[in-house]
């Protein structure tokens, strides 16, 4: 009786083992159909995949590092809260030209964050996709061990019990 419950529930995780790998491929596939639908290319400046298509969790991390470079270069290494400070005392002293130039590379970066955090979003998803790959793997290992342990003709007990007769 264990023996058939042993290989029922290896059975059963078999099954689930096989749609977590199923649904963690189709989900890498999915991200890389989107991500590749964009047109992205890593900028030619990146120190990492430079030109390469963005398509995978490399050059997504890679264009997204790139795209803060950029940022920081066009507000001289300035953030979005340090510009925000800078816009209110550029209106303050009356400059509206600087306001708006300042406005405006705070909206660069507002942009460049936005990108990054669409970049970094589908990196995260790509490494879900793979931990349900493994996952998967791992629960038909298990699942493999519970049905052999169901396959077992003889009781162990059975085994002792001729011994002792003999």
């Amino acid at each position: 009786m264990r023996s058939s419950a042993a290989r029922i529930a290896g059975i059963i995780s078999i099954i689930a083992g096989i749609v977590f790998i199923v649904a963690g491929a189709a989900t890498w596939a999915l991200i890389t159909s989107n991500l590749a639908d964009q047109n992205i290319t890593v900028a030619d400046d990146s120190p990492m995949l430079a030109g390469d298509d963005v398509n995978g969790p490399f050059s997504a991390f890679a264009e997204a590092q790139i795209i803060n470079e950029h940022a920081l270069d066009a507000t001289g290494g300035k953030t979005y809260a340090e510009l925000g400070g800078e816009v209110r005392a550029a209106e303050e002293a009356g400059d509206t030209a600087l306001a708006e130039e300042l406005q405006g590379q705070r909206t660069t970066v507002t942009n460049a964050s936005f990108l990054r955090a669409s970049l970094f979003t589908s990196v995260v998803s790509y490494g879900v996709a793979a931990l349900v790959v493994g996952l998967g793997v791992l629960w038909v290992l298990v699942a493999w061990a519970l049905t052999s342990l169901g396959r077992s003709t003889v009781p162990a007990y059975a085994a002792t019990d001729r011994r002792v007769n003999a």
